[in-house]
């Protein structure tokens, strides 16, 4: 075996060294400097003062936005995980089947991934506004305008609507790319064995899929988590589309100034965030550890030497 020589561990220190230290500085760093703000009272200039837990308190009990962002937030994930993830799966099955003008179908579908969440935000002021937005006059509604944004009952879902078009194109593709590797043999197969096109889907095609499915699932709780431009650029995240993200924002960088306060709401949202994706990998390595082992148990085993014929 070849020593490396020092040209080798410089280029691996190098491209080893330098990603770690850009992920510890620009990642790790923060997150842990949010955590010991958390339990300070600063407005980043004046000195700090421990103040215990008592943000933490304060963000539960004696500040309103916090329970509807957390509820906004909890509505985003079941939106995306319910409603745009199915239908990306399901548009990635009808383009894996060939269908006429599958590479036009697959562009214009993937098309608002390229775009950011800001511009989508500007995307809906253009739809959804009340007095020259493009909904209300396709419906009719110019003199009776519906105020899509401005209203808090309705505001939410008329932006998840445009969140969910977005992620719908990007589960699409990873679906897309996971049925690609799926070996044909497996579909024959259960045809052979009298299945019809969805059980043959959903019993032989979806669990060769588990880890597209470990991907798309920890993808859709960050994108859910982590929502903040458009709501943002719609209406500043208020008025009904409160989020944590807002929240921080908001505090940090705003006219307040609570440092320590805003950093333990972001330290209430990346613990949410990492037992949720936590949650969900061990429950998917835990059936996926059953499977294997139940596949051992009916394994058929070898006759003794002499038995064989």
């Amino acid at each position: 075996m070849r020593r490396l020589s020092r040209r080798d561990l410089l280029v691996l220190g190098l491209l080893l060294g330098i990603p770690v230290l850009l992920d510890l500085a620009l990642v790790w760093g923060p997150a842990l400097a949010s955590v010991g703000l958390s339990f300070t009272s600063w407005d980043g200039i004046g000195a700090i003062h421990g103040v215990g837990g008592r943000n933490y308190v304060d963000v539960t009990t004696n500040y309103p936005p916090f329970w509807p962002a957390v509820r906004h937030n909890l509505v985003w994930l079941g939106f995306l995980a319910l409603v745009a993830t199915p239908l990306g799966l399901f548009f990635a099955v009808l383009l894996d089947r060939g269908i006429r003008f599958s590479r036009f179908y697959q562009s214009a579908l993937y098309l608002p991934v390229v775009l950011s969440l800001a511009v989508i935000g500007f995307i809906a002021q253009l739809i959804f506004s009340r007095d020259q937005g493009a909904l209300n006059s396709l419906l009719g509604r110019t003199q009776d305008p519906v105020d899509w944004i401005g209203d808090p009952s309705i505001n939410l879902w008329a932006v998840l609507l445009l969140a969910g078009w977005r992620h719908t194109g990007y589960v699409m593709i990873l679906y897309l790319a996971g049925l690609k590797s799926v070996d044909p043999s497996l579909k024959e197969a259960a045809a052979i064995d009298g299945a019809n096109e969805a059980q043959a889907f959903f019993r032989v095609v979806l669990p060769t899929l588990r880890p597209v499915n470990i991907i798309v699932g920890v993808i859709t709780v960050i994108e859910a988590l982590r929502a903040f431009d458009i709501v943002y650029a719609v209406n500043h995240g208020r008025n009904g589309l409160e989020l944590l993200s807002v929240l921080v924002t908001d505090n940090i960088i705003g006219e307040a100034s609570r440092i320590g306060f805003g950093s333990a709401v972001a330290v209430l949202l990346l613990v949410v965030s990492i037992g949720c994706i936590i949650g969900y990998l061990a429950q998917e390595l835990r059936e996926d550890r059953y499977g294997t082992r139940a596949r051992r148990r009916t394994r058929p085993r070898k006759a003794p030497r002499g038995d064989r014929p």
